[in-house]
């Protein structure tokens, strides 16, 4: 049974330019497996909605396989003993499967698995993901190294998977049922407008966008009337590997994408190629002179989860995601800022919170998108976004205010994006009494912004601040010049303001 080849997927689930999968081909029979992680699913940036799309994933993947001849084996529990279990029964000498750069879980449980395999004579084939590499010590060429990914065409999937009972002695291997995210101890989610996950949706949403949708793309991604649509809204599948970043790259480049989308092919990778090389920044500041910077505020933090923090552009764009699971660039940048500035907020706090509520949640370029908005990496731009003027710049007629806070439908659009500048007998004549059916705005947004810049700058100024700003630019800083001559003619920064480069 030497010829055995277990291929574990993880955040890679797709049978279309997978080189794990072809390349177990080549070498005998293969074991197609996943392993579903309890200990995982409960970590503090996991949620219920994420494992429904992750559970869409796999239901089309296990018959996508079962098509080729071998359907997708399903284990529940610790994959050391799913591991052991399977290496007693089949003997495997190799395991195949992406790089992943996942978050502290993953990391230690990759470290877990190395001991096994060593121990084990297993030979571990880990291939690279996207443009990440493994390893990085000097970022300079690195646009370069992401080219050379992305040049090959996307690997077809595989004419046939020889089936694990055309061994002999070998029983048939049974796979487990998926479970339900109860059945995980998953606290409740509702997310009633949840994207579905699949290659087949992957595929179909691409479709959509570069032949017509991708027209709307350079006006449309900032406002949150427009961009549900305009944007690609690819993001979710990238994040679980229903698609492959090279498909999409090549799938651009001949169908006519624009060069604002090209570039933000290359930022999702920058992102995460930063928490590859820097595990720790999922959970330090990158520039450690922000330490103890801010307060926990449990009383702010909930406010600013439910939608109730008195700003109704604010509160609309967290109900809004709250529902659908999905939120343009901008305005889950201007949550984050409003989050670490006006409400002083740590930027871990906040930031789990958000993890959770996207489906689309990839832990390298959110954990270092949250960094960023929150003025802790040391060589960004302090963005301190204006939560009034943001709705006015983006819905002014309050279009999605109204949708998305009802308590203020009947609000004249004169006070919808202020409403405690109505008076009383105001807020009696539309039906919305501050304090009773709609919240008093938390705190004076003019007057936090303020301190908060101060803050923030007092520490910028400190003495040796800008030796230690210097390392993590050197190990993190983008080398613009490489990525592209071609400038987006759009006013707004992808590197500042892209919290998921596909949203």
């Amino acid at each position: 049974m030497s010829d055995v080849q277990l291929v574990w997927f993880k955040r890679d689930l797709r049978v279309s330019d997978h080189l794990p999968l072809s390349s177990a081909v080549k070498c005998g029979v293969v074991l197609p497996l996943y392993i579903v992680e309890p200990e995982l699913w409960n970590q503090p940036d996991t949620s219920a909605r994420q494992w429904d799309f992750c559970s869409d994933c796999l239901v089309e993947l296990q018959a996508n396989l079962a098509l080729l001849g071998q359907s997708l084996i399903i284990r529940i529990g610790d994959p050391i003993l799913i591991l052991t279990e399977l290496h007693n029964q089949f003997r495997f000498s190799n395991i195949w499967s992406h790089e992943e750069t996942g978050n502290r879980f993953t990391y230690n449980r990759d470290l877990k698995v190395k001991k096994w395999c060593l121990q084990n004579l297993v030979f571990w084939n880990e291939t690279p993901t996207a443009g990440i590499v493994r390893g990085l010590k000097n970022r300079s060429k690195w646009a370069q190294q992401w080219t050379e990914r992305m040049r090959p065409q996307p690997m077809s999937i595989p004419s046939k998977l020889t089936p694990l009972t055309s061994l002999a002695s070998v029983p048939a291997l049974i796979s487990e049922a998926l479970p339900s995210s109860t059945e995980l101890n998953m606290r409740l989610d509702s997310c009633p407008d949840r994207q579905i996950g699949g290659s087949s949706q992957a595929s179909g949403i691409l479709s959509s966008f570069l032949k017509g949708r991708v027209k709307l793309y350079s006006r449309g991604i900032s406002s949150p009337n427009t961009a549900f649509e305009a944007c690609s809204r690819l993001s979710a599948h990238l994040a679980f590997g229903s698609i492959s970043l090279r498909e999409v790259v090549h799938a651009s480049n001949l169908q006519g994408g624009t060069r604002m989308f090209s570039e933000r092919l290359h930022w999702h990778c920058h992102f995460i190629q930063k928490l590859e090389s820097q595990p720790s920044l999922e959970y330090e500041n990158a520039h450690r002179a922000f330490d103890q910077l801010r307060d926990s505020n449990q009383l702010f933090l909930d406010a600013w989860i439910n939608g109730l923090t008195g700003w109704p552009f604010v509160d609309a764009c967290m109900r809004a995601l709250r529902y659908t699971g999905w939120l343009n660039f901008r305005m889950r940048a201007m949550l984050m800022a409003v989050a670490s500035y006006h409400l002083w907020l740590p930027w871990r706090d906040s930031g789990l919170a958000l993890a959770r509520l996207f489906v689309d949640y990839e832990p390298g370029i959110h954990w270092n998108q949250c960094q960023m908005q929150a003025g802790t990496t040391g060589i960004n731009s302090i963005r301190i976004y204006n939560p009034i003027k943001q709705g006015l710049d983006h819905d002014p007629h309050g279009i999605f205010i109204r949708k998305w806070c009802h308590e203020l439908t009947n609000v004249p659009l004169a006070y919808l994006h202020t409403p405690w500048n109505m008076s009383i007998l105001e807020q009696a004549a539309c039906g919305c009494i501050l304090g009773e059916h709609y919240p008093q705005p938390l705190v004076d947004y003019q007057v936090a912004a303020k301190i908060a810049r101060d803050k923030i700058w007092n520490v910028r100024n400190s003495n040796n601040f800008h030796i230690e700003a210097k390392q993590v630019f050197v190990k993190h800083g983008s080398r613009r010049s490489q990525v592209s001559r071609a400038r987006p003619k759009s006013k707004e920064s992808p590197g500042q303001l892209c919290f998921n480069l596909f949203t």
